[in-house]
């Protein structure tokens, strides 16, 4: 299983590399780049989650080894969330809100069949 990850993300990598030095991008050139690139981060996110859920997986790893990553994914996470706030500040000035929930009407009671 390592090994095919491996080298899917070795070409997630070069196929990201083709996207950043594409020139000439429209804007569904750049909408379908973030889609990847989303795609992609879900991808590595739900590999993290198997691995930090499986105490078996987690064992392997030293104190030192479990401390580094904690390190690098915090400061990812931050710095993620930090852009995730400032493009949702964009949106909203662009007129963009979040979708209200239609409220639910008085409970109905189903309609009974008898036969």
């Amino acid at each position: 299983m390592s090994e095919r990850w491996i080298q899917v993300s070795e070409k997630i990598l070069e196929q990201i590399k083709r996207l950043e030095e594409a020139k000439e991008r429209d804007r569904l050139d750049l909408v379908r780049s973030m889609s990847f690139m989303l795609s992609v981060l879900q991808r590595s996110l739900l590999g993290w989650m198997q691995w930090a859920n499986t105490p078996d997986i987690m064992a392997r790893f030293t104190q030192e080894d479990l401390e580094k990553m904690n390190k690098k994914l915090s400061e990812f996470t931050r710095s993620f969330i930090e852009y995730d706030l400032e493009a949702t500040k964009v949106g909203a000035q662009r007129g963009l809100k979040a979708r209200k929930t239609a409220k639910k009407k008085k409970e109905e009671r189903p309609e009974i069949f008898y036969v």
